[in-house]
């Protein structure tokens, strides 16, 4: 079992994704979007998947720019898992297999624990993780049936370390990181890999996430003092789903410059 092995011509051929499908969810988020692109300028095709069509028209442009190809899917997948089906179902009935998933969705909201009721604890759950569920679960017969496949989530820095202000959020994440783990080991034997990617402070979404003062004692812990970009972590995604990291299996990948050596 494995993503369909070949003999390899040259270095380049082992991040290659020349003739597989990816589907990447959350692409309103630049970290989900660049890697819609990464996979894509590495030969996929890719489904991008986020609630509002805009964010999903501007992720397919984006891919396209870049000489690749995508498609856009509009839904938001904690609402509508059986919308989820059916779209997993045209995508493969268009392009004849699913390959990779890449549950990318990023909802923050900064809130202090006296303001976390049910309905805020609720959304953050919906989009963190439902989401990443309900595509799973549309995701893996497709996978079963070629008898190989990627699940990639996004977990977070601070589903580890926690931070003031994001009890909600690092809940969320530190529970995607439980399922991805259990999904590593039930659907091995499957040919099936399941990883997690944790940011720590990248871009601007550091700046929205936390506080001026957190992010300025956040950034003197990275021993580059700075932020990561997007590209960097797509870069990780893409290392994950292609074929260096057929072994890989039920791993937290940080992609934090170092944050959390302390």
């Amino acid at each position: 079992m494995g993503l369909d092995r070949q003999p390899l011509s040259s270095p380049s051929d082992l991040l290659s994704l020349a003739g597989r499908v990816a589907v990447v969810t959350g692409v309103s988020c630049d970290i989900a979007a660049s890697t819609a692109v990464a996979l894509a300028t590495a030969g996929a095709r890719v489904g991008v998947v986020d609630p509002d069509e805009g964010a999903a028209a501007a992720a397919v442009r984006r891919v396209s720019d870049a000489g690749g190809v995508a498609r856009p899917i509009t839904l938001d997948p904690a609402a509508d898992s059986r919308a989820v089906e059916a779209a997993f179902g045209r995508l493969v009935a268009t392009w004849g297999r699913l390959d990779v998933l890449v549950n990318a969705t990023d909802l923050v909201r900064r809130a202090p624990v006296e303001q976390l009721d049910p309905p805020a604890l609720h959304e953050l759950l919906e989009a963190n993780l439902l989401s990443a569920v309900a595509c799973t679960r549309a995701a893996v017969p497709h996978m079963k049936a070629r008898g190989s496949g990627r699940i990639l989530c996004g977990t977070s820095a601070w589903a580890r370390t926690g931070a003031a202000g994001l009890s909600g959020y690092a809940a969320a994440k530190a529970a995607l990181v439980g399922l991805t783990r259990a999904w590593a080991r039930e659907l091995g034997p499957a040919g099936i890999t399941a990883n997690c990617v944790a940011p720590g402070l990248v871009g601007e979404a550091a700046d929205q996430a936390l506080a001026a003062d957190e992010v300025q004692r956040q950034l003197e812990r990275i021993p580059a003092r700075r932020p990561g970009t997007p590209d960097e972590v797509a870069a990780t995604y893409l290392f994950l789903a292609s074929e260096l990291a057929s072994f890989v299996n039920g791993a937290v990948v940080g992609v934090d410059g170092g944050l959390l050596l302390y």
